[in-house]
């Protein structure tokens, strides 16, 4: 199998910081982002000339990046967490208030199940339409709008919390 590695190296070179970062919103984490989106560029450049004959390779390696996710999120060992001790979270030292918003913000999409954060990522960070969110996802439309309904929801219903706890701890 003859494959084009120039023509695979210019266009990651070109598209990796955002590839990176939506794999980043994919998964919430930026080590784990890094492993996914290793995993996706090498299913990309085995089936490489396939992907460059696509109409669109962006929304072609998007749903690469999204059925990867996806796949590796069913592992059983992915949903095991060990601990020698409780971690303790450092505090944020005069982080601005959009920093901690986007912290918050991130901590909050990670806690959505994968596919209701897939749906949110690829509609209000990626800025696609709902028919182009369905097609990346192969679902219905149906689908995407009631699974980004009821993760805005959930958000709001989290964002909502965490002020009514940050407003009861100022008041004590």
């Amino acid at each position: 199998m003859a494959t084009n590695v120039e023509g695979f190296r210019v266009y990651v070179t070109a598209r990796l910081p955002a590839l990176r970062r939506v794999a980043y919103l994919l998964c919430g984490d930026w080590h784990r982002a890094d492993d996914l989106l290793s995993n996706a560029l090498v299913r990309i450049l085995q089936h490489w000339p396939r992907v460059s004959a696509a109409d669109d390779v962006d929304a072609y390696v998007r749903r690469v990046l999204v059925r990867t996710m996806l796949n590796e999120r069913r592992r059983p060992w992915r949903r095991e967490h060990s601990f020698a001790s409780v971690p303790h979270e450092p505090r944020p030292a005069a982080a601005t208030d959009l920093v901690a918003d986007r912290l918050a913000l991130s901590a909050l999409l990670a806690e959505l199940p994968p596919r209701r954060r897939a749906v949110l990522v690829l509609r209000y960070c990626c800025d696609l339409s709902v028919e182009e969110t369905a097609q990346e996802l192969n679902c219905s439309t149906g689908t995407v709008k009631s699974q980004a309904a009821r993760g805005l929801a959930t958000l709001r219903e989290r964002l909502a919390a965490g002020d009514a706890l940050e407003e009861e701890s100022w008041t004590r």
